[in-house]
């Protein structure tokens, strides 16, 4: 099994797609920085002229939190991408340019095939993610000033890290039950459109608890069940900007709050389903008709 992980971070690396994706971070962290510097002087400069206003407290949560939450949105979003494109693949093209038939020549069982490429995309992303987030981070800590920067705790910051790094182990699970079942392309396909209702129903959600429309609420609650990733995203800023349950909180965090939070039960959901994909995985793989 470990050498199957060992194997599978070594073909990851000699793939340009990682190489590629980490140069464009490190340009993205760039740009991300040189944002919030010059943000963060424009705010500096016009803190005098409003600092006696009652409302200075909420729009400077408003603009730290936006700062902070446009970042690790996008960070998000390519770390899953990340996951995304270096895992569906992972069985399918080796099935459709039939490198698998040397692999299982030898006497290693199919669900050591599936567990070793998920602990070894799953190291190799967990590490990407974690730097990443920590990027944006002490990005937001050292140059968003008095003003920009969110006052976060070592253990709040510890706890959103936890839930960052769950968000890619999640999509490869998911990834490789797509790719032992379906083409590179349509496995590909799925995943992205998945993701993509799990955003845009966490979003209705929101504004159906805020706007207090039960349809608009069940509608993210569905999108949640069938793909829980907009719900970590929403505990990792629960445990960062510390909004739950509190509408004026929620109305200063922006799109980036959250007045409704994923209990504890959606947490322990989510780790279900990704052992769950996981399993079925192995099912699928090991039943498949090479």
């Amino acid at each position: 099994m470990w050498t199957i992980a060992k194997l599978t971070c070594k073909e990851i690396l000699y793939k340009r797609i990682f190489y590629i994706t980490v140069l464009m971070s490190l340009a993205f962290l760039l740009f991300y920085g040189i944002a919030t510097y010059f943000a963060a002087q424009e705010a500096t400069a016009k803190a005098g002229r409003v600092i006696n206003s009652p409302d200075f407290v909420i729009v400077e949560t408003f603009f730290a939190t936006q700062i902070l939450g446009i970042g690790l949105y996008f960070a998000t979003f390519i770390t899953a991408l990340l996951a995304i494109l270096s895992s569906v693949g992972s069985i399918a093209s080796e099935i459709e340019s039939h490198q698998i038939d040397t692999l299982l020549a030898r006497p290693i069982s199919r669900r050591t095939v599936i567990c070793g490429k998920f602990i070894g995309l799953s190291l190799l992303l967990a590490g990407y993610a974690a730097c990443l987030f920590l990027g944006i981070l002490l990005i937001n800590q050292l140059i968003g000033g008095d003003i920009l920067r969110v006052e976060i705790t070592f253990s709040q910051a510890i706890k959103a890290l936890g839930i960052f790094i769950v968000q890619p182990l999640i999509l490869v699970a998911v990834a490789l039950l797509c790719s032992s079942m379906m083409t590179t392309v349509n496995g590909g396909i799925v995943l992205i459109i998945l993701y993509g209702i799990s955003f845009i129903g966490g979003f209705v959600e929101q504004l159906g608890v805020l706007m207090e429309k039960t349809a608009m609420m069940n509608i993210g609650i569905i999108s949640s069940l069938l793909f829980p990733m907009d719900s970590l995203f929403r505990k990792m800023t629960i445990y960062l900007f510390d909004t739950a349950d509190n509408p004026l909180s929620f109305a200063a965090q922006g799109l980036f709050g959250s007045l409704s939070a994923p209990s504890n039960i959606m947490l322990a959901y989510t780790a279900l389903y990704g052992i769950a994909a996981l399993l079925l995985a192995i099912r699928k793989f090991t039943a498949r008709d090479l």
